[in-house]
C-alpha cells in the first residue's frame, strides 16, 4: 500500500521506516530542505540503535522516499500520517499549529477521498479541528483517524515492530480493516490493535505517560524518604515491584524523568483538565515532584563542596535524558549543569552521542567535552553520572580511581552497588541509599 507520513522527526521518521520496511510504499514528507536532502545522502538526524540500517535497506528496495513535496505526498497516497510536532505552548499546553496547518494542507491537495492519520501527540478533541481544517479546504469525503504512538527512545524499533498496543480512534469500520492491513506485519503473533473513539484514542496516550510518569515520581518521592531513614530504596522498590498489581517497571528511582514526552504530555494534561475546570490533582504533584527531585540531585552535589564549590571541577557522564538516545530534550543533567555553571563549577562532559545536541543546548565555556570518557575524568574532583548508558554501568574502575582528583561518585541511576564502591575505595553517592565512604 502507498502511504505517506508527514514530519521527519523522531515519531514521523521510525513510522514511516517501519511502515516501509513491512512492504508499503512511504512517503516521507519534511519542509526542512537540508533535513531532506541529509535522509536523501543516508545521514540520520537523529540517533536511535538501527534505525540508519532499517532507511537505507528500504530506500534502495525502492519502498522508502523522502520529499518536501507535500503535494507529490498526497496524490500518491490513500492513507496521510501527520506527524508534525506539538510543543508545550506558553499556558502548558500542546501547540497544534503545526498540526491543523498540515491538515489545511491536505485537504488543499486531496483529488478524492484520503485517510488522514493523527500520529502526533495531541489533546482531546483535537480529532474535530483537524477534521474541521480539512474539510474547510476540500468538497472531498475524508476520514479522520487517531493513532497515538507509544515509541520509547533507544528502544522505538522494538516498540514499532512489536508494540503493546495500537491504537485506532475512528468510528468507521472500513477504514480500520484498511489501518488493520498496514500494521499487519506487526502482529504475526499477537493481534494487539485497540479500536475506540477517537477522544478515547487521544485520551489514552496522556493517560498512559502521566501514569508512567507518575510511578516515576513517586519512586523518587520513596527514595527521599529512604535516604531520611537510612532505608535502601533498591530493596524497597524490590519490594514493591513483586506485586503482580504493580509490577517493576518505571520504578527505578533517579534524577528525574526528562525527554521530549513525558514533561510536555504531564503539563498539557495539566492544562486540558484546566481547560475544562477539572484540576488535575495527581498531575500537578507529580510535575512538581519531578521538578524538585531534579533541582535536589544537583543541589547535593553543589552542597557537598560547600565554600569550594566556586574553584570545583566535576566529571559528568551522560548529557541525554536517558540511555540509547542523542535527545537532550529536558534531560536533567542539562538542568543540573547549568547550576553548576551558576555556582563556578567547570564541568568535563562525556556522552556517547549526545554531546553536539548539548552543545547547542548550554551555549557556556564552562563545559568541556570529551569524546573518550575516562579523559572527561582527568583532574576533576568528583563523577556525576545521569544517564544510564550500558558502558557506564561496567566501567574500568581502576582508571576511575587514577584518573579522578578525588575518587568521588554521584550516580543519579544508582548504577553501582554501594558496598562493593566502598571496597574498591569510593566515597559513593547514590539516589535512595545511604552514602558510603571508600575503604582505608
Amino acid at each position: 500500500m502507498k502511504l505517506s507520513v508527514v514530519g521527519t522527526g523522531y515519531v514521523g521518521l521510525v513510522a514511516g521506516t517501519c511502515f516501509s520496511d513491512g512492504g508499503n510504499h512511504v512517503i516521507c514528507v519534511d519542509r526542512d530542505e537540508r533535513k531532506i536532502d541529509a535522509l536523501k545522502s543516508g545521514r540520520v538526524p537523529i540517533y536511535e540503535p538501527g534505525l540508519g540500517e532499517i532507511i537505507q535497506r528500504n530506500v534502495k528496495a525502492g519502498r522508502l522516499e523522502f520529499t518536501t513535496d507535500l503535494a507529490h505526498a498526497v496524490a500518491e497516497s490513500l492513507v496521510v500520517f501527520i506527524a508534525v510536532g506539538t510543543p508545550e505552548s506558553e499556558d502548558g499546553g500542546a501547540d497544534l499549529s503545526a498540526v491543523l496547518s498540515v491538515a489545511g494542507q491536505v485537504g488543499r491537495l486531496m483529488d478524492s477521498y484520503r485517510i488522514v492519520v493523527t500520529k502526533s501527540t495531541v489533546p482531546v478533541g483535537t480529532h474535530k479541528k483537524v477534521a474541521s481544517a480539512i474539510q474547510a479546504e476540500t468538497p472531498h469525503p475524508f476520514d479522520v483517524v487517531s493513532n497515538p504512538e507509544f515509541m520509547k527512545e533507544g528502544a522505538a524499533i522494538e516498540d514499532f515492530t512489536k508494540p503493546d498496543r495500537v491504537v485506532l480512534g475512528t468510528n468507521n469500520p472500513a477504514v480500520v480493516e484498511i489501518l488493520k492491513q498496514i500494521y499487519s506485519p506487526f502482529m504475526r503473533k499477537h493481534d494487539r490493535i485497540l479500536v475506540m473513539d477517537p477522544a478515547s484514542a487521544e485520551m489514552t496516550k496522556y493517560a498512559a505517560n502521566a501514569l508512567l510518569a507518575t510511578k516515576i515520581s513517586f519512586m523518587n518521592e520513596v527514595a527521599g524518604l529512604c535516604e531520611k531513614y537510612g532505608a535502601d530504596v533498591e530493596t524497597v522498590r524490590a519490594g514493591v515491584g513483586s506485586d503482580s498489581r504493580i509490577g517493576h517497571a518505571f520504578l527505578f528511582p533517579g534524577v528525574g524523568y526528562g525527554g521530549s514526552c513525558f514533561p510536555k504530555d504531564v503539563n498539557a494534561f495539566i492544562s486540558m483538565g484546566k481547560e475544562m475546570g477539572h484540576r488535575t490533582l495527581v498531575a500537578e504533584a507529580v510535575h512538581e515532584a519531578n521538578q524538585r527531585q531534579r533541582r535536589a540531585f544537583a543541589k547535593r552535589v553543589i552542597d557537598y563542596f560547600g565554600d569550594r564549590v566556586g574553584q570545583a571541577t566535576v566529571a559528568v557522564w551522560g548529557l541525554a535524558f536517558k540511555g540509547r538516545t542523542d535527545d537532550v530534550r529536558e534531560a536533567p543533567a542539562m538542568d543540573a549543569i547549568r547550576m553548576f555553571v551558576e555556582c563556578g563549577m567547570k564541568i568535563r562532559a562525556h556522552d556517547p552521542e549526545a554531546m553536539a545536541n548539548a552543545r547547542r543546548v548550554l551555549e557556556t565555556d564552562s563545559v568541556t567535552y570529551f569524546d573518550d570518557a575516562y579523559e572527561a575524568l582527568a583532574g576533576a574532583k568528583a563523577l556525576v553520572v545521569f544517564t544510564d548508558w550500558p558502558q557506564f554501568r561496567t566501567p574500568d574502575f581502576d582508571d576511575l580511581l587514577e584518573k579522578l582528583e578525588k575518587p568521588v561518585i554521584f550516580d543519579g541511576r544508582n548504577l553501582y552497588d554501594p558496598k562493593f564502591m566502598s571496597r574498591l575505595g569510593f566515597e559513593y553517592h547514590s539516589v535512595g541509599r545511604p552514602a558510603v565512604q571508600g575503604d582505608p
